[in-house]
């Protein structure tokens, strides 16, 4: 069947699962329209936009499928092997299906999404949003995180391209990149991590993704590479009441 006219819409908001998908649309250089989704104000939990993603999170997106129909994608790996799949027909961000490099791909967006961004944002929670300091929550999951920066250090250290897989620029580099540019907030510096702190340049230095980045709006964590601890757990006040307030009303739906 052949193929129908895209109608790309992204609805995110600026957080580092949120831009994976600006990051990737714009590096692919395909046109799509945007809706910013207040997470503060809980949009995410709306009817409508719970028709979209059941499970009430950010991002997701809309298509029109090559049926003619719509087609909704939810959980960023999803979206993004999706749009590699259908629109990257020349591999410019991907490796054709079935090959090494394809299935190493999957192995590193597999890692970020079971791992990497799981662990990190319970280092978020435990370090900046928790209403007391519990202080084995927070050596757990920053220890953890430390752990597979390691993991990700190593792998760029053997890599002669500077990426993750192979010789270019892939979703399993932009699904990372949000999380490692976002590791002092998370507590974890990169002084120890010369290969992330380089593939951190390098990855925005990619046609697309510095663009993506600022998707809803102006993209600031790689500004706390310069800021105290002190500075960002202030800085972090706003959002904590807004984060117990949420799970508060999560709560009472159980």
């Amino acid at each position: 069947m052949a193929e129908t006219k895209l109608d790309i819409h992204l609805y995110t908001a600026q957080t580092p699962n949120g831009i994976k998908v600006s990051m990737l649309l714009e590096a692919l250089g395909l046109p799509y329209k945007m809706t910013a989704i207040d997470i503060a104000k809980n949009t995410q939990k709306e009817p409508w936009f719970l028709e979209i993603n059941p499970n009430g999170r950010i991002p997701a997106l809309t298509d029109t499928f090559t049926d003619g129909s719509a087609i909704r994608l939810f959980e960023s790996g999803s979206i993004m092997q999706y749009l590699v799949d259908r629109y990257d027909t020349e591999h410019k961000l991907s490796y054709p299906r079935g090959s090494r490099e394809y299935w190493e791909v999957n192995n590193w967006l597999f890692w970020q999404m079971g791992g990497l961004g799981p662990m990190q944002g319970q280092a978020n929670h435990f370090g900046r949003y928790a209403p007391e300091k519990i202080q084995y929550g927070i050596d757990r999951y920053r220890n953890e995180t430390r752990r597979l920066y390691r993991v990700m250090e190593t792998q760029l250290s053997k890599s002669t391209s500077g990426y993750l897989v192979g010789d270019r620029l892939t979703i399993a580099d932009i699904a990372c990149w949000g999380w490692v540019a976002s590791g002092p907030w998370a507590g974890v510096k990169l002084d120890d991590f010369p290969h992330l702190s380089a593939w951190i340049d390098k990855v925005l230095a990619h046609p697309g993704c510095e663009k993506g980045r600022h998707v809803p709006k102006p993209h600031t964590a790689l500004e706390n590479r310069h800021r105290s601890e002190e500075e960002m757990d202030k800085a972090a006040e706003s959002t904590r009441a807004w984060v117990q307030q949420s799970m508060k009303e999560d709560a009472k739906k159980e």
